[in-house]
Order: C-alpha cells, then structure tokens, then sequence
C-alpha cells in the first residue's frame, strides 16, 4: 500500500491506470510541467509533536511573499472582507448546509436564498435571480443557452470580443452545438468599447441574443443604453456582464433593458483565496422564469398562515427528467451566496456606492499619475471605472518582476491572453491608500 490513507493496493493502481490508457500516474499528469514537480521528500521532520510542527510549517509560510498590495483585477478584486463575514458563515448550521431537499428542515437555508435573491434583484433593478452559479464564466454560457431555448427559431449568438477571455473560453466549450453559430463582434481598437457598427452589421433576424460585458475586459465602461436600441430593431435577448461592486454608481442591467444579467460575485465580500470557490450571478426578467438554470426559492404560507421557504423551480437534472432540465449544475454555492448577502446588508445602497466611488477614484488618480510621469500610456481612450490597461515600452513582465520584489502585485500581463507585450491590466479597490497609489508609480518608475 503507498499510502494509509488511501486502502488500494498497487494491483487496484495499475487496473484504473490501465483503463485511463496511461502508463503511470505522472503520464496522467503529463499537461504540468516537470518545473512544478516536487522532487525527493518534503524536508519536514517526522519526529514532531503537534505543537512543534506547527511551529515549524509557520515559520516556512513566513517566508512567502503574502502581503503583496494588489492592483490585478480581471475579474477577481482585492476589496475589504468585514470580519463579521468569516464568523458567520464558519458557524456550523451555514457552513455545513447542503442542497435544501426537505423544506420542512431546511427553513434557514431557504430563507438565507431567498434574501440573496432579493438583494441581487435589487442591486441589478432585475425582476428573478436565481441560487446559484458556479462563476461568472459559467452564468455567462448558461445564460446564452437560455437565450437559444428563448429563441429555439433563430440559431446565432453573438459575443463582444472584450468579454473576458476565460469567459469566452468556457462559452465556446458550452455552446459547441451542431447547427448554433457563435459569432464575436470586435471592439473599437482606440476607445475599447464594442463596435456598435460591426453589431449592427452582424444583427439578423437568426441573432438570439448578444452578450457584451460592462465595465469589459478592458476596464472600459459600456454603453447598455445603446445597445439595447440597437437589438431592438431585430428583437434579440441582451445578455449584461456586469461587476457588481460598479453598479454603486454604474445604471444596473435592468435600467437598461437587459433579460439577463451575469456577473462575478466574488466582489461581494468574498475572499480572492487563491481562485475560488467564487459565485456566479444569474438574474432575468420574470417573463423568463421557467427558462432559468438552476433553482429558484420561493416564499410561501403553510396551513396555518405561518410565512415559510420552498424551492419554487428546480428546472436542473437532479430534480426532473434530463431533457427538461435547463442546466445540469447542481452544487450548491449558498455558502458563497451568504458571504454576498451578508456583505450587500452591511454595507446597503450607500455602502456599495462608496466602495465604487473610492475604487473609481483611486483608478483615476493612479491612470493620471501613471501616463504623465512614467513614460507608459493608456491603451484605451474610453471612460473606465476601476480598472485600465496602460501600454508599457517594454514587456509588462518586467514590471511584474519588479513590482513583486517591492511587495506589489502591479497587475494583469495581457500577453498572456494574446494581446501585446506591453499591455497592463491594473486595477484599484477602497483598500489601497494614497501612499500605496504612489509607491506604485515610484515602482514603474524605477523600471527601465
């Protein structure tokens, strides 16, 4: 037996080796480069009492570099967590709840839902959210295949080309249906917002919906408004990517017009740890309803007039046939929900709208000291909220070696998304003081 606590013997090892048409557990692996493999043992003692090792183990974490001051976004952004979030959510009845099967015992689950919905509904003025996504990225691609069950007759979907690209990644891996078209609609290469003319060449009566990102990739700030005129004239679904923290101060998706509106919930007082797990947000228009992925919870009265908490709709695989279930997700991200329910009820309107406000603000102060003083200049023209892309004259991976030795995480290299070398992503969040806004410029400075 290699390990005690795994009981399969080296026979049971080469059986399930040789079903997955490998030779060995590293061939299994053979995507990882060798560079990450830890070679010999672990140089841990093994003589340790509890206490000393932890000792031990700490004094190796120490030597991390775990205090970076974060200016990379794309997605995921360093915002102040209150500590009332940890403690709630690590009390037991929370933490350890599951998928809300029997109402009759899962009244404080449901409630817990339901309230979300109903903070998601207000913060994005959209009638119905459901409970819940696994990402952004995933609310994305379900909510362009319920657009095509919206619109069964018309088989194009279209896409802004500065939507994130793991979004469109995991767009195209979903929408890989025979007879459906994915088509992108570029993006104006001065201001860095979608090309309303190429949308406009690209609309037809075989469009289902468009789905553009605001603010986008890019940082840059989209115009909803015009956009949804523009789908009007063909009657197509506008589908929103929004990030929640801008909508302080940004018009929500349903002013707009959007049917339906995703976004990235990690903003809402969950933690970057190291990737996830996130939530993904997935609003519509009531009129929608019974094409919604996932699950939706519904506030009822019992026989004797007491309020209580049922799942309404549960159009998802584990609850009725495969062919009429709208998606097939079926975890339950309510832990991840409640951490943003309890962050939008701390902080309510005036909160959010002052995170966004002091996020917006430090993204303009650093742009302008960044593109009059450092020699970098700003790849975009368009307006931006906290985020921005500046041109370095040199590859940005400099800048990030730089920056990491200084105790700063300066942002996003683009490169590696298949954009120029010099591309920056930087973003600010309410966390970041003045004095870290300018040991930031004296560190782009300093590169050469």
């Amino acid at each position: 037996m290699g390990h005690p606590f795994l009981p399969i013997s080296d026979k049971d090892r080469e059986e399930m080796l040789k079903f997955l048409g490998v030779s060995s557990y590293r061939e299994l692996l053979k995507d990882i480069p060798d560079e990450y493999f830890l070679r010999g043992d672990v140089n841990i003692p093994s003589a340790l009492s509890e206490e000393e090792a932890a000792e031990l183990l700490e004094k190796i974490a120490e030597k991390n570099n775990s205090r970076l001051k974060i200016f990379a976004g794309a997605g995921a952004y360093d915002h102040y967590v209150p500590k009332v979030i940890p403690f709630l959510i690590s009390r037991s009845e929370f933490y350890t709840a599951y998928t809300p099967y029997q109402a009759e015992v899962s009244q404080g689950t449901l409630q817990a839902i339901f309230e979300y919905q109903s903070a998601i509904c207000a913060l994005t003025e959209m009638e119905v959210t459901n409970a819940s996504m696994y990402d952004g990225a995933t609310a994305l691609a379900e909510a362009c295949l319920m657009a095509l069950r919206l619109k069964p007759e018309r088989k194009k979907v279209l896409y802004a080309s500065n939507i994130h690209p793991n979004y469109i990644s995991v767009l195209k891996t979903y929408i890989n249906i025979e007879g459906v078209v994915l088509e992108e609609v570029v993006y104006d290469r001065a201001k860095g917002n979608v090309d309303l003319e190429d949308l406009m060449r690209k609309l037809s009566d075989e469009v289902a919906c468009f789905a553009f990102q605001t603010p986008n990739f890019f940082g840059i700030v989209e115009d909803g408004f015009e956009i949804r005129r523009i789908l009007n004239e063909k009657s197509a679904l506008l589908i929103s990517v929004y990030n929640p923290i801008s909508l302080g101060v940004l018009a929500p998706p349903g002013e707009y017009g959007a049917d339906i509106a995703v976004g990235e919930g990690q903003p809402l007082g969950i933690p970057l740890s190291f990737g996830g797990p996130y939530l993904g947000l997935f609003s519509a228009r009531s009129e929608h309803i019974r094409q919604i992925p996932g699950r939706i919870i519904g506030e009822t009265r019992d026989t004797e007039g007491n309020r209580g908490f049922v799942m309404t709709l549960q159009t998802r695989e584990q609850h009725i046939r495969r062919e009429k279930a709208t998606s097939n997700i079926c975890s339950n991200q309510n832990l991840c929900a409640l951490m943003a329910l309890i962050y939008l009820s701390l902080l309510g309107k005036d909160g959010i709208r002052e995170v966004a406000t002091q996020s917006a603000l430090r993204a303009h102060y650093l742009y302008e000291r960044i593109t009059n003083e450092t020699g970098a200049t700003g790849a975009f023209n368009g307006p931006f909220f906290n985020e921005f892309v500046i041109q370095l004259p040199f590859d940005a991976e400099r800048v990030l070696e730089k920056g990491v030795k200084s105790g700063i995480l300066p942002g996003v290299v683009l490169k590696e998304f298949g954009y120029p070398e010099g591309w920056l992503l930087v973003a600010t969040t309410e966390k970041l003081s003045r004095e870290d806004l300018d040991s930031y410029v004296d560190m782009l400075k300093s590169v050469s």
